[in-house]
C-alpha cells in the first residue's frame, strides 16, 4: 500500500528525519493560510498514492499568492494517473544546493534488503538505472546483522559526501533503515535528499507498507481502498482480485499463473490487457457473471478474452455466467472465449448457441482478440 507523501513524512519527522515545514490542505480557500504559516515561495504536491507525480504534473511551485490560488484549483480539479485530488501538500521551498537519492527496498532474487543510493536524485530511480547504471550505488544488508554504519559512511563517500553532510547522511540512512523495518515496508525512498542552505532534508518522501502486514498496522487499514480505481473498486465490492492496467483487452482466467500467462500472450501478439482478473478455482456462474460485468462496465475495454481451464471449475458454469452477464448487461463488447477442461462439451455448446468465438489454442484466442480490439472504434 502506498502512503500518501504526508503520512509518510509524518512518520518521518518521528524518526528525526528533516522535512520541508508543510501545511495539508483540502480545498483551494485554505491556500492562503498555509502560505502565511509557511511564507514565500511554496511548493505545492498534489497528494495521491502513485509515483511520478512530477511528470503527470502534480508538483508546482508558486511564487505569490494568486498564482499558488490558482494552482490549488487547477490541482484539485486533476485526475494524476487515475487517481482524484482530495488534498495538496503546501510546503516551504527549499534553496537546493544539491540533490541526491536514497532508499530501502527488498531485493528479492537475494532475499534481503537493500540501500539504494545515488549523488543524482531528482529524477525518476528507474530512468536513471537506465541512462547512468554506474551512478547508483547498492549496499546490500545482512538480515542478521542489519545496516553498519561503517558501510553506510563508504557508501555517502561513493557519491560525494563529507564532513556534516556525511554524518547527516548516515543518520538520515539509519533512520530510514529503521522505518523500512518497523513499518514492514517494501519501499522506504526520499528523491530528493537534498542538501539545502538549512542542511540535509528529505523534500520528498515515500512509503510502500506490504499489503500482506497492514494487520499489524491497523492505522492504515482504512486508506486501503483509495488506491482502487474505477473498476478496481468495482471488483472489490464483488470479491475479485484484480489490477487496472492501462491496456484495452480485458482478461478473465482462473487461477494466478493462467492468468498471467494470458496477459503475456496478448502482449505477443501486439494486444495491450486492460486488467488482471482472476476468477479463482471453482467459480459458480453468479462469480462469472458479476466478472464479465466488471469487464463490461469498464469503458476502456474494448475486446474481452476468458481463458478457463477448468479443474474444479466447470466450464459449463462459466459459459452460462458469461450469458447471463451479456444478457443482464445493456453494454455490449465482443468477447472471445478459451474453454477447456470439466465440463468443455456443455461449456462449449452453451457458448456456441450464443454466438460467442471459441477457440481451444490460447494463442489463436490472443490473435482474435488482438484483431478485434484493433477493429473497434
Amino acid at each position: 500500500m502506498n502512503l500518501l507523501e504526508y503520512e509518510a513524512k509524518e512518520i518521518a519527522k518521528k524518526y528525526h528525519i528533516p522535512v520541508p515545514p508543510g501545511v495539508l490542505i483540502e480545498e483551494p480557500g485554505q491556500v492562503q493560510q498555509a502560505i502565511d504559516e509557511l511564507g514565500l515561495p511554496v511548493v505545492l504536491k498534489a497528494q495521491v498514492p502513485v509515483a511520478g507525480r512530477g511528470k503527470a504534473g502534480g508538483v508546482k511551485l508558486a511564487r505569490d499568492p494568486d498564482e499558488a490560488y490558482e494552482i490549488a484549483e487547477e490541482l484539485f480539479e486533476k485526475e494524476i494517473k487515475g487517481y482524484p485530488v482530495y488534498s495538496i501538500l503546501v510546503e516551504k521551498a527549499a534553496n537546493i544546493q544539491r540533490e541526491l537519492y536514497l532508499s530501502f527496498t527488498l531485493d528479492r532474487a537475494n532475499r534481503r534488503v537493500v540501500m539504494l543510493a545515488s549523488g543524482e536524485g531528482g529524477m525518476e530511480i528507474e530512468e536513471l538505472a537506465k541512462e547512468k547504471p554506474e551512478a547508483i550505488i547498492k549496499l546490500p544488508i545482512e538480515p542478521e546483522i542489519g545496516l553498519k554504519a561503517h558501510e553506510v559512511r563508504e557508501v555517502g563517500k561513493k557519491i560525494g559526501l563529507s564532513g556534516n553532510c556525511l554524518r547527516s547522511f548516515e543518520q538520515i540512512a539509519k533512520s530510514m533503515y529503521k522505518i523500512f523495518m518497523d513499518y514492514d515496508a517494501d519501499l522506504v525512498e526520499s528523491n530528493p535528499l537534498a542538501i539545502t542552505d538549512q542542511g540535509m532534508m528529505a523534500l520528498d518522501f515515500r512509503m510502500i507498507i506490504d499489503d500482506n502486514a497492514i494487520f499489524r498496522h491497523p492505522e492504515f487499514e482504512a486508506a486501503r481502498e483509495r488506491e482502487l480505481r474505477g473498476a478496481e473498486k468495482i471488483a472489490a465490492k464483488r470479491g475479485f482480485f484484480y489490477v487496472e492496467l492501462d491496456g484495452d483487452i480485458g482478461i478473465i482466467g482462473n487461477g494466478a499463473g493462467l492468468t498471467m500467462a494470458t496477459m503475456d500472450v496478448v502482449n505477443y501478439y501486439g494486444g495491450r490487457p486492460a486488467n488482471f482478473l482472476d476468477i479463482g478455482g471453482g467459480a459458480r456462474r453468479e462469480r462469472v457473471k458479476e466478472a464479465v460485468k466488471v469487464l463490461l462496465e469498464n469503458p476502456r475495454v474494448k475486446v474481452i478474452f476468458v481463458n478457463i481451464f477448468g479443474g474444479i471449475t466447470l466450464a459449463s458454469e462459466v459459459a452460462l455466467g458469461i450469458v447471463a452477464a451479456l444478457q443482464e448487461s445493456p453494454v455490449k463488447k465482443p468477447i472471445v472465449a478459451r474453454v477447456v477442461g470439466t465440463a468443455e462439451e456443455e461449456g462449449r455448446k452453451i457458448l456456441q448457441e450464443a454466438g460467442i468465438p471459441l477457440f481451444e489454442s490460447m494463442d489463436e484466442a490472443a490473435k482474435e482478440a488482438v484483431r478485434l480490439a484493433k477493429e473497434v472504434a
